[in-house]
């Protein structure tokens, strides 16, 4: 028997009735909590890894092909981690065989923008058809086509020489292109590979003749047979190598790479959309000019050489186009601070530390959860992979406190979407608004904010209110650690999150660079925690002044490092402010260094503060068990093991985003090069009837049936080329407009029937996938209405109207607050405050609704006045500007002063509140007198009225 913990200290009468089923858990009649079954238990890792990778379609690979995985994913996080240190220019030292021996010889590497676009999504290609299958075999074509043979078979007989060359054909299909058990790499993987590779290839080697194309097109370039000589004799004389350029041949395969990539590895959906875009982009010009509405879609004709030039050799549109470039700047590098962050054991510690603060709370393991995914959210970014994570740890807890097994997937689910919407890191969506908007990273932290703690803030409350009416109290003792003693233990963790908000608002430093120096700094942390033990910290400590004062010294006689004064490069001393200065600009690199020196003095060291992530313990179990040595309990080696294994798994977290970016770049593209962006835009403003209502439902809609099943990334680039230009010509904030996309992109990871999180959160809670993405839906409800509330009300996501705003375009007439707008009361109060304590409140009335409990059980007009309530709170306009399209529809022109009418209707809204809440506190008041005196044989009215709302 499961008890439940409360934070009165008392124990909850497992016999009592509850609000879901007749239990708090609801799902055993006449129990308090579910049936011990097992079903509670925590996942393991292994089988929350073995989810992922069902849910994300990976492979699980073994020997030689897990090597090269892994060998590719660390050269790639190299190749990303030179152009974040030294941009696109930088020399890196090979070996050379003299006559003496072998020396260091520089290789200076100088890339253009294109190329170094190219070398990333080449490598994300190649990992991509080592990591994911081209079919398992249960598809339909591959069903289709394995069903040929047994019918020959059947109609022919065994025997026949038709159906043993089918079967054999069969046989040799299956061989070349199935993976049914997802642990083998095909041979046609290794054609794409190799065709990857070239494409990469030619990119470097021959970037003159691409110069040339720009300029004479993609069919003045060579044919192959010019290219590799080798091949004329062989090729010489097909036609349609000598029609085509080679240019044009590796163009179209590497367009037809990204589409079986992105089929790969986010679904046939995206890959017909995308490819729609590219026969639209042929065939669009057929579109009649003269039919209504769709006539807006006619494009001028394309030929095919200038479609594959535009979407393969440019950086401004295609899919080296912005979103790649912006995944090159920064989404890899945040994706790498992110992946060294979690296999430093960060993520274990802060799912811990959100159960020290709010784990003895009533329903604290959901509010824990919450913290958790949060947390998490800022290191992952990724729903799928923050839901499984964290919720293996906290879904069974929730579970056991009672919880309903689809209401607790569904918090985890609700919370964990949240961390892509959560500075400072957000998701890499965030990364391209930095891109498309022109707006500094830390702008887009600032207003990105209010909204985020109010999402997490809704999200806590209605988790509250549930454990409120079905009596649910805190976790158990030993389900929690003690918060001083932890923080005691790894407060070293918060330091490279400090670090990176420093970097971005208080130094401004570009996005690229404030994850470069965040990145070097935590590696470096952590080769001093490892080095540090009671034994050696005054050994630590003294290398570590060792090597500052050499280097100080260095700084103070030559002016250089001492790196440099031993080659040679040495001039005048620094004066010593100067020097200290320089020498704290390279304080994390001695920091490394001091960190590995003392673990080599003492390698069987064990490093009581540091506990790394399981992966980074197998890893290096895994090669002393293949090395016949005892490397898992050498502190050195388990260092190094931490610095590649991150590596390779930033590179494996990175390769569906960077495919999705490539994917979905085509789309821009394709409404770029075809003048199709104006005409879309005139198109959607008829279509809205000048009701800017009806244009954010109409985005809001589009932006979660799209997103769908794909990530946000996709979701986010594919509206904001057809749907951002045309909310900016309602006069909404262009940052506004693009959070408001952002925001209903990340919804739909939690919005039935696909909600990809759901699913993730039903296989660890072992609940109804579809049920849980209800319930999910509703937690996150919110989360919908708050980008209605800031559109409408840009003061919330702190922006304001410039003071020459009528002489600017309009994506420019906005800009973010500063302290001075703070300080005019005028303005902040009815603009900022107003609206923020607004959606605070808005968050309370609407968990009412959605739970039906706030102090005890909230009837059904309560509920909607609740729900009226909530929506005077936190988007008043939304009502009044409906108000007013009905009006004007027959032919009523309505004009008011917009701020006061919006202040009314909040006050209106404030009103309903309070009197709901005052009215429900006494029914609660009134209830609790009466069991007093009626004796203790319920606990609250509300659980035993059997009412489940959630």
């Amino acid at each position: 028997m499961t008890t439940t913990h409360r934070t009165d200290g008392g124990i909850d009468d497992p016999n009592d009735g509850g609000p879901e089923g007749n239990g708090p858990g609801g799902d055993d009649p006449g129990t308090g909590a579910p049936p011990d079954d097992g079903t509670d238990e925590e996942i393991s890792r292994e089988e929350a890894d073995e989810l992922i990778q069902e849910i994300e379609r990976r492979r699980s690979l073994r020997g030689a092909a897990a090597v090269a995985v892994a060998a590719i994913g660390i050269a790639f996080s190299v190749f990303q981690l030179f152009l974040a240190a030294r941009s696109f220019t930088f020399t890196v030292w090979l070996p050379t065989v003299e006559f003496a021996g072998i020396s260091l010889a520089p290789w200076q590497v100088s890339l253009q923008l294109l190329q170094a676009n190219a070398i990333h999504v080449a490598f994300a290609l190649v990992l991509t058809f080592l990591l994911f299958p081209v079919s398992t075999g249960d598809g339909f074509v591959a069903q289709a086509f394995g069903r040929i043979a047994p019918a020959a078979s059947r109609r022919l007989g065994e025997e026949n020489p038709v159906t043993r060359l089918l079967e054999r054909g069969r046989a040799g299909v299956r061989w070349a292109f199935l993976d049914p058990d997802r642990d083998r790499v095909a041979p046609v993987d290794l054609v794409f590979i190799v065709a990857a590779f070239l494409s990469a290839f030619y990119f470097l080697t021959e970037f003159a003749e691409i110069q040339n194309m720009r300029v004479f097109g993609v069919d003045s370039g060579r044919p192959i047979t010019e290219v590799y000589a080798f091949l004329q004799p062989l090729l010489g004389g097909v036609p349609f190598v000598s029609e085509y350029s080679y240019a044009m041949i590796l163009g179209v395969t590497g367009v037809l790479l990204v589409l079986e990539a992105t089929r790969r590895t986010l679904g046939l959906p995206l890959m017909i959309i995308v490819a729609t875009f590219i026969v639209y982009a042929r065939w669009g010009y057929l579109i009649s000019t003269g039919t209504p509405f769709l006539g807006l879609l006619a494009i001028p004709e394309l030929t095919w050489p200038d479609i594959v030039q535009n979407l393969w050799y440019n950086t401004e549109n295609g899919v080296f186009g912005i979103p790649v470039t912006v995944s090159v700047s920064f989404i890899y590098i945040f994706i790498l601070f992110g992946s060294f962050l979690e296999m430093s054991g960060a993520g274990q510690w802060f799912i811990d530390l959100a159960y020290a603060l709010t784990g003895g709370r009533k329903g604290g393991p959901a509010k824990a959860s919450i913290l958790a995914s949060g947390f998490m959210g800022t290191i992952s970014g990724s729903s799928i992979a923050n839901t499984v994570t964290t919720g293996a740890f906290t879904i069974p807890l929730m579970k056991r406190s009672g919880y309903s097994p689809e209401f607790s997937g569904a918090v985890e689910a609700s919370a964990s979407s949240g961390g892509q919407i959560l500075p400072p890191v957000m998701g890499a969506a965030a990364f391209l608004m930095v891109q498309y908007t022109a707006t500094p990273f830390a702008d887009i932290i600032i207003i990105a904010t209010i909204p985020a703690i109010v999402f997490f803030f809704g999200v806590w409350v209605m988790v509250h209110l549930k454990a409120v009416q079905a009596g649910i109290g805190g976790v158990a003792g030993e389900d929690t650690v003690d918060l001083w003693s932890h923080l005691k233990r790894g407060w070293f963790y918060l330091v490279p999150i400090a670090l990176l908000l420093y970097y971005l608002i208080i130094e401004r430093l570009s996005v690229s660079r404030s994850a470069w120096f965040t990145l070097v700094a935590l590696v470096g942390l952590i080769a001093l925690v490892s080095a540090y033990s009671e034994e050696t910290r005054l050994r630590l400590l003294a290398v570590f002044a060792a090597i500052v004062g050499l280097e100080l010294a260095s700084y103070a006689v030559a002016g250089v490092n001492v790196v440099g004064l031993v080659t040679g490069s040495g001039g005048a001393g620094l004066p010593p402010a100067e020097a200290v200065s320089a020498l704290f600009r390279g304080i994390e690199w001695y920091a490394m260094l001091a960190g590995v020196l003392t673990l080599l003095s003492k390698p069987d060291l064990d490093a009581s503060l540091l506990d790394l992530n399981p992966s980074v313990r197998d890893a290096a179990e895994t090669v002393g068990d293949r090395t016949g040595r005892d490397l898992e309990d050498s502190q050195p080696f388990k260092l190094g093991t931490f610095v590649v294994t991150s590596m390779e798994q930033g590179a494996r977290t990175a390769v569906p985003v960077v495919v999705a970016v490539a994917a979905a770049g085509i789309i821009p593209g394709v409404i770029s090069v075809s003048g199709l962006g104006p005409n879309l835009t005139s198109l959607l403003l008829a279509l809205s009837g000048g009701s800017i209502v009806i244009m954010l439902l109409v985005t809001a809609v589009s932006s979660i049936i799209l997103g769908m099943g794909m990530p946000t990334t996709v979701t986010y680039i594919i509206l904001i080329s057809m749907l951002a230009t045309p909310l900016v010509e309602f006069g909404i904030p262009l940052l506004a407009a693009h959070l408001f996309i952002l925001y209903f992109g990340v919804i739909a990871d939690i919005t039935p029937p696909v909600a990809v999180a759901a699913y993730a959160a039903s296989g660890v809670a072992k609940s109804d996938p579809f049920e849980t993405g209800v319930k999910a839906f509703s937690l996150s409800l919110n989360k919908a209405i708050v980008p209605f509330a800031f559109v409408l009300a840009p003061g919330i996501v702190l922006l304001r109207e410039k003071a020459n705003a009528a002489d600017l375009p309009l994506r420019e007439r906005y800009r973010v607050i500063g302290f001075q707008d703070l300080a005019e009361l005028s303005y902040s109060i009815p603009e900022i405050v107003v609206p923020v304590v607004g959606v605070f409140l808005g968050v309370i009335a609407l968990g009412a609704t959605v739970i039906g409990t706030l102090y005890t059980r909230v009837g059904r007009t309560g509920r909607a006045v609740f729900a009226l309530s909530s929506l005077l709170l936190m988007a008043p306009r939304l009502l009044s500007e409906t108000v007013f399209d009905a009006l004007g529809l027959v032919g009523v022109s309505v004009s008011v002063d917009a701020l006061l009418l919006d202040l009314t209707l909040r006050a209106i809204g404030f009103a309903l509140f309070a009197a709901l809440t005052v009215r429900n506190r006494r029914e609660a008041e009134s209830e609790g007198s009466g069991g007093d005196e009626a004796g203790a044989e319920s606990e609250s009215p509300e659980i035993a009225s059997g009412v489940d709302s959630a």
